[in-house]
């Protein structure tokens, strides 16, 4: 997608929670971030339906989509990946959703978690490595990426 339409719906999901009382900068980024995460997964979801023939409804989104169709299936894959590494270690799963979806930089995210910079670092190598092996595994296996 492209990143002014991912800021722009992701601003839509935020909008209702505008009574919501925002920490600081970096709590609305890491809230942001995981609203991030699920456009992307839900378009990445939209277009594997209508792949397969679902009668998914249009959204302007789709429109400005510059990810292929290939990437897309990656996008959910990614997504079930993290969900799986968040059963084991929620911090972990955050701080890669924060980083990679969100864009936060290592002081940010760790300034939005309490936790230190250099926690921050070892959870994003890890994250990395754990969801790198997890995807490779799932696809040297011949399983699918993606599920519905």
């Amino acid at each position: 997608m492209q990143p002014s339409s991912l800021v722009q719906e992701a601003l839509v999901r935020l909008v209702p929670k505008r009574g919501a009382e925002w920490q600081d900068r970096e709590h609305f980024y890491a809230v942001a971030s995981q609203v991030m995460r699920c456009v992307l997964v839900d378009h990445a979801r939209r277009h594997a339906r209508a792949k397969r023939g679902g009668q998914s409804p249009h959204v302007a989104i789709d429109q400005a989509a510059v990810l292929s169709p290939e990437r897309l299936d990656e996008v959910v894959a990614v997504d079930l990946a993290l969900q799986r590494l968040a059963e084991l270690d929620p911090r972990k799963s955050r701080v890669f959703e924060m980083r990679f979806f969100g864009g936060l930089t290592l002081d940010e995210t760790a300034q939005a978690l309490g936790v230190g910079t250099r926690t921050v670092l070892r959870d994003w190598r890890f994250a990395c490595a754990w969801l790198r092996r997890e995807l490779s595994q799932g696809a040297s296996q011949g399983e699918p990426l993606a599920a519905d």
